[in-house]
């Protein structure tokens, strides 16, 4: 497996997904998501194993409102420039990719 948590330090479903992954001594590359954000081919993997790019905005932010409205390629594009938008934890597994803390599929992935 090559696991890669992408996620924020502060959030509290992103540390529980670190803890699973060291409980179970399964190796994880972590990414600070706000600093380093994903690239191009990260976005189009993850978005396509997720069900769509619809699935990774955090409706939840405090500024949604500033991305709710927009067009399907402003979107994208604020999503790519503020990676805050995004739902956390993103963990990724190759082509396979999960949002959100979801130990039932990761059990899959051994």
């Amino acid at each position: 497996m090559n696991i890669q948590i992408f996620g924020k330090s502060k959030c509290f479903d992103t540390k529980k997904a670190e803890r699973y992954f060291k409980e179970r001594g399964i190796k994880f590359q972590k990414i600070d998501l706000l600093s380093k954000g994903l690239s191009k081919g990260e976005f189009n993997s993850i978005s396509s194993a997720v069900g769509g790019y619809e699935n990774m905005i955090d409706e939840g932010n405090k500024d949604y409102c500033e991305i709710k409205y927009l067009t399907e390629s402003s979107k994208i594009a604020k999503l790519m420039d503020e990676p805050q938008f995004y739902k956390t934890p993103i963990v990724r597994n190759g082509k396979k990719a999960t949002i959100g803390y979801c130990p039932e599929i990761w059990k899959q992935w051994d």
